[in-house]
């Protein structure tokens, strides 16, 4: 990779590494072990220190003022025609991703075509919002450098000025108690170019004709603590009743409530509610939202648009649950999604391919498999199946161990069911756990049967070795089958373990960002603007107007930035 030093202090980079790829990180593997256990800590511990100790409060503080950044006059004070403005969410996994949507937001000039062949040319942002989860799996300096910062700067690098920035931070920015975000993004940084004025977690901007930028932090409990409540009812003051807000969010209240229903969203609905009517005093024209990594766009018979455009590097969430989607509560309407339900249900079956997609999950349930045949140490070569089963049972009633190992996994597949299961979560998690239990059964039988054949006698070293090697890598490509097999029924039957299903495959493609031009009539559109598939390959760029990398012509299959819809005009 190439180095790092130099981007939060504003210093250029050092040139990249003339490699046939650049070395960036790759995606978050979520069904890794060691990442599943390092991020639930730390965000066990953030959720228990935000409910005792609110980082908000402090910055207040630190940053009393309530002085809007007026990007409706340029330098000289005038007042401005038109201004162009990007906005990109859940953004610093994988390379590929996260670098294909920052090269397709740096280009000065970026043409793209929708689905009836119009072509439109937009301009690259002067303006960029990060819109939450600016880096996986949990944030840290390092972390921002070498998966946000890095490839951001290398795509910027010789196409254009970089855009001045402003940040909402999401969950993943609240695992370290929102320190390293604050240092980042709220401190007057240039952070490689990328200038930025926020000196809070939130934020309001000034634009053109009478449009606001207004960006929230509901933290991990999903609150509007008061120091916001009093920044934004001073900011509304400087409104004037004719004005409109496009109103960027964490998370989309909106849609979260019918895919991971819970108290806190429902608080989180009524908090939005409470900031569009009694703090702002206005309906938001634009509401903008991360979160779920996918787009997908509600309206209403007003014009007014809800937009979930989590696309910015991130793995893949699914889009066709829930299944029926309905209008909602306040009349707004699906009008499209990115992927489509059909794009979306089939890629879901990838599921059944997780031991190539999590192969340190494989590894896991490997060794499960191989520790349960050693525990249980009977043999099974000269039984059929109902008989290798009695002696089985009998022999883990005698053993409290294979028990012991038994419940424990049944117990953790249980915790690990969707809290959407209801009353049924418990038989989701025994179904799963008894899963496993065959499998492992069906494994050491079949396992034992061909040792059978050989000459090792039962108890030798050599045997042992054999079986456990040949019970291991069953359990590597059995285990994460019967885990791919139970997500994949979860969300396709039950319309449960979204995130589950779809994080685990780590998909790098289908991303999207938001271009928004106000212009000069005053009218704002909307560009929602879609990768297909991002390029895999990527080589040094060559010319002076290059991209630090640019994609390899050989990988055929990457597809070119285009429309996912007609702009939308408001």
């Amino acid at each position: 990779m190439a180095s790092t030093t130099g981007l939060i202090t504003g210093a250029p980079p050092s040139p990249p590494t003339p490699s046939r790829k650049p070395l960036g990180r790759k995606m978050v593997s979520w069904l890794d072990p060691m990442t599943l256990a390092k991020t639930g800590i730390r965000a066990a511990v953030s959720s228990t220190i935000g409910k005792q100790a609110d980082r908000r409060l402090l910055d207040a503080l630190a940053a009393p003022d309530v002085n809007p950044c007026d990007f409706s006059v340029d330098a000289a004070g005038r007042p401005r025609e038109e201004l162009w403005l990007d906005y990109v969410s859940d953004l610093g996994d994988g390379w590929d991703s996260t670098y294909a949507v920052a090269q397709a937001v740096a280009r000065p000039i970026l043409t793209v075509r929708d689905e009836t062949g119009s072509t439109y040319d937009t301009r690259g942002g002067e303006l960029l919002v990060f819109g939450g989860d600016e880096v996986y799996p949990t944030a840290s300096v390092k972390a921002y450098e070498e998966r946000t910062l890095h490839p951001w700067t290398c795509a910027i690098q010789g196409q254009r000025k970089p855009p001045h920035m402003f940040a909402i931070p999401g969950n993943h920015d609240w695992y370290d108690g929102l320190v390293s975000f604050m240092r980042l993004f709220c401190q007057g940084r240039t952070l490689s170019g990328f200038e930025t004025h926020q000196r809070r977690s939130y934020f309001s901007v000034k634009l053109p004709h009478g449009w606001w930028l207004i960006g929230t932090d509901m933290q991990l409990e999903s609150d509007l603590d008061q120091p916001q409540v009093r920044y934004f009812q001073e900011v509304a003051r400087l409104m004037r009743e004719e004005d409109r807000v496009i109103l960027c969010l964490a998370e989309p209240a909106w849609l979260v409530s019918q895919v991971r229903p819970s108290e806190d969203r429902t608080y989180l609905e009524n908090n939005l509610r409470f900031l569009e009517e009694q703090v702002l005093g206005k309906k938001v024209s634009v509401f903008l939202a991360g979160d779920l990594h996918h787009y997908r766009r509600h309206a209403n018979d007003e014009g007014r648009q809800k937009i979930i455009a989590g696309g910015g590097g991130a793995f893949l969430h699914p889009t066709h649950i829930p299944r029926k989607e309905a209008a909602l509560d306040d009349g707004f309407t699906p009008r499209k999604s990115f992927p489509s339900a059909q794009d979306s249900r089939r890629l879901s079956w990838r599921n059944l391919g997780l031991a190539v997609s999590s192969p340190r999950f494989g590894v896991l349930t490997g060794l499960l498999y191989m520790l349960l045949a050693w525990a249980l140490s009977v043999n099974l070569g000269e039984a059929n199946v109902p008989k290798a089963l009695g002696l089985v049972v009998r022999t883990a009633l005698a053993s409290p161990g294979i028990v012991l190992i038994a419940v424990l996994v049944t117990l953790g597949l249980i915790g690990f069911a969707d809290k959407r299961f209801g009353r049924w979560r418990w038989l989701a998690g025994v179904l799963h756990g008894l899963a496993h239990l065959t499998a492992a059964f069906l494994l050491a039988w079949g396992v034992s049967h061909l040792m059978g054949s050989t000459e090792l006698p039962f108890g030798s070293v050599e045997r042992d070795l054999l079986s456990a090697v040949l019970i291991f890598a069953g359990g590597f490509l059995a285990g994460p089958t019967v885990m791919g097999l139970y997500l994949l029924v979860s969300l396709n039957v039950f319309g449960v373990h979204a995130n589950e299903a779809f994080s685990s495959l780590a998909i790098p493609d289908w991303k999207n960002f938001i271009r928004l031009h106000i212009d000069k009539a005053g009218h704002l559109r909307l560009y929602p603007i879609g990768l297909r598939r991002v390029p895999r390959s990527w080589k040094p760029g060559e010319l002076a107007r290059d991209p630090a990398w640019v994609a390899d012509p050989k990988d055929r299959r990457a597809t070119p930035p285009a429309l996912i819809e007609p702009p939308i005009v408001l």
